[in-house]
C-alpha cells in the first residue's frame, strides 16, 4: 500500500509541475462537481425544465452523499497533501479521502442525466464532464487516482441501479397510500443515518496522524477532522424532505415545469429564495453542536430544504400562476 501511495505521490506532482495555469480550470471543472453546483442546478432542473428529471438527479445525488460519507468512514483514507508536503493542498478538505465524492457525484449525476436525455451529445458531455472532475481532483492534490477510481465505480454502480429501477420502484411505489410513501421514506432514511452514525461510531477513536496535520496546516487553517456524523443527518434529512415534497405535490395536482421562458426565469429565482431561507437562514439560526437534538435539529432542516424543493416552491408557483398542475410528478 505505501508503494502505491508513493507512486501516485509522484505522478500528482508531475501534474502540478506542469504548471499554475491549470489551477484556475481545475478549480472550475471542480466545483462542477461539488454538492452546491448540483443544489443549485437540481432545482432549475425540478423548477424550470424537467420534473421528472430533477427526481432522479435528487435522489441520485443525495444516495450519492450518503454512500460516499459511509465509505470514507470505512476506507478512512488519506489526502495526498496530508501525507506529502510536496504535494500542494489546491483545495483544502477535511474529510477522508476515499472514495472521491467529486468523482462519485460527477458519475451519478451527469451519468443519470446523459441516460435520461439518451442522445450522443447528452453522452459526450457527461463523459468529458466525468473525466474533468475526476483528474481536476488530483491535479489540485485533493486525492489519488485510487480514490478517484473508486468514487467513478461507486457511482457507477448508482447509476446502474438508478438506471434499471427507478422505473419500476416508482410504480410500486405509486400503489402505496400517502401515508405508506411517508413511511418508506423514512424508514429509508432512518437506515442510512443508522449505517452512517454506525460506521461514524467505528472510526470514533481515529487518531489522525501528527505528519496529516503539519502537511495540512501548509495548505491552510483546515485541519482534517474526518469523523464528523452531521453530514450523513444532512443527506438523510434531505431525501426525506424531498421524498414528502413530491408525494404532498402528487396528491396536490403534480407539477410541470413547462411555459414561457420569464415564468422559468421566476420560478427559479424565487425557490432560491426559499432555499437560502431554510438552508442558510435555519442554519444561521438553529444552535449546532454534537449529540441527539443538534442532529435532529440538522435532519429537519434539510428536510425543509428538500420539502421546498419538490413541494413548497412548486405549490407556491401554481398558487401565483407561475406554474401549471400535472397528472404526474414522478
Amino acid at each position: 500500500m505505501q508503494t502505491l501511495f508513493e507512486n501516485s505521490i509522484a505522478f500528482i506532482i508531475a501534474l502540478q509541475n506542469m504548471g499554475d495555469w491549470l489551477v484556475v480550470p481545475m478549480r472550475f471543472f471542480s466545483n462542477l462537481g461539488t454538492e452546491n453546483f448540483f443544489f443549485l442546478v437540481l432545482p432549475l432542473i425540478y423548477w424550470s425544465i424537467d420534473p421528472t428529471l430533477g427526481l432522479l438527479v435528487a435522489f441520485i445525488l443525495v444516495s450519492s452523499e450518503m454512500f460516499n460519507y459511509i465509505g470514507k468512514l470505512l476506507f478512512a483514507g488519506p489526502r495526498p497533501y496530508w501525507m506529502s508536503s510536496h504535494v500542494r493542498g489546491l483545495w483544502p478538505e477535511t474529510t477522508f479521502g476515499a472514495p472521491s465524492g467529486h468523482a462519485q457525484n460527477a458519475m451519478s449525476v451527469w451519468g443519470i442525466i446523459a441516460v435520461y436525455i439518451k442522445k450522443p451529445w447528452a453522452w459526450f458531455v457527461a463523459g468529458l464532464m466525468i473525466f474533468l472532475i475526476g483528474s481536476s481532483r488530483l491535479f489540485l492534490g485533493a486525492h489519488f487516482p485510487h480514490d478517484v477510481i473508486i468514487g467513478w465505480t461507486i457511482g457507477g454502480l448508482l447509476l446502474f441501479a438508478f438506471s434499471h429501477y427507478w422505473k419500476s420502484t416508482t410504480a410500486w411505489l405509486a400503489k402505496k397510500t400517502t401515508g405508506q410513501q411517508i413511511l418508506i421514506a423514512f424508514l429509508v432514511s432512518l437506515i442510512f443515518i443508522l449505517v452512517g452514525f454506525s460506521a461514524a461510531t467505528f472510526r470514533k477513536d481515529f487518531q489522525v496522524p501528527e505528519q496529516w496535520i503539519s502537511n495540512a496546516l501548509l495548505a491552510g487553517p483546515d485541519l482534517p477532522a474526518p469523523v464528523d456524523p452531521s453530514g450523513i443527518f444532512s443527506s438523510a434529512g434531505t431525501l426525506f424532505g424531498l421524498a414528502i415534497g413530491a408525494v404532498w405535490m402528487m396528491q396536490n395536482g403534480g407539477y410541470q415545469a413547462s411555459g414561457l421562458v420569464w415564468k422559468r426565469a421566476i420560478r427559479y429565482f424565487i425557490g432560491l429564495i426559499g432555499v437560502l431561507i431554510f438552508w442558510m437562514g435555519l442554519g444561521a439560526v438553529l444552535p449546532r453542536g454534537d449529540g441527539f437534538i443538534f442532529y435532529m435539529l440538522r435532519f429537519l432542516r434539510y428536510a425543509l430544504v428538500g420539502w421546498w424543493v419538490t413541494g413548497g416552491a412548486p405549490w407556491v408557483f401554481r398558487r401565483f400562476n407561475l406554474a401549471e398542475q400535472a397528472e404526474s410528478s414522478i
